[in-house]
């Protein structure tokens, strides 16, 4: 393994780390509804765990309503069921054509948890990446110890993994603090 692969495989894992975090932001609760609060439930759809957005369309109608039309009408019980078993902090309003839920505007409580919740959401992403610097270094050591690279050449490799780690850490700092700034703003 070359030093340029160790290079690649980093900026490649470090960029997944940070669509990763995007990802998990999307989670978050913020002044505006969005449909990822749903995006984790899963419905019994003929003995398969289905996502709610693979069964029927989910609308952000406004900014405090999502909208979920099935497919099927069926299925009407059964998404109500599990988005209550999801526990996303709403109880869903089935008018036998649609659900509805309903979120409330959030708290300032409520906009400072979600804050906390970003900032973990970051602390999770950093340690992915300092767990690839420790892959990463352990490579370029490999290579030393078997006489592949100098020393030197090991040094500053282990100084370019470093400068790419610091450069994501800093962007994760940037993107958590953009994200608390939103959550926080009424």
């Amino acid at each position: 393994m070359a030093l340029s692969e160790i290079y690649n495989n980093q900026t490649e894992l470090l960029k997944k780390s940070i669509e990763a975090l995007k990802k998990d932001f999307m989670t978050l609760r913020s002044g505006k509804v969005s449909t990822a609060v749903v995006e984790n439930v899963r419905i019994n759809y003929y003995d398969t765990p289905t996502p709610l957005t693979q069964v029927g369309s989910v609308l952000a109608t406004d900014a405090t309503t999502i909208t979920i039309s099935p497919w099927e009408k069926g299925l009407l019980g059964d998404i109500e069921k599990a988005i209550q078993e999801a526990n996303i902090g709403v109880n869903p309003n089935n008018d036998g054509e649609v659900i509805k839920l309903f979120f409330p505007p959030m708290t300032v409580e409520q906009r400072q948890e979600s804050a906390k919740g970003a900032k973990a959401m970051g602390e999770k992403a950093k340690i992915a990446i300092r767990n690839i610097r420790k892959d990463a270094n352990n490579k370029i050591k490999t290579l030393e110890k078997d006489k592949e690279i100098s020393e030197d050449e090991s040094k500053k490799a282990h100084d370019t993994v470093q400068k790419n780690t610091d450069d994501t850490s800093a962007q994760i700092d940037a993107l958590v603090k953009d994200k608390e700034t939103e959550l926080l703003k009424v």
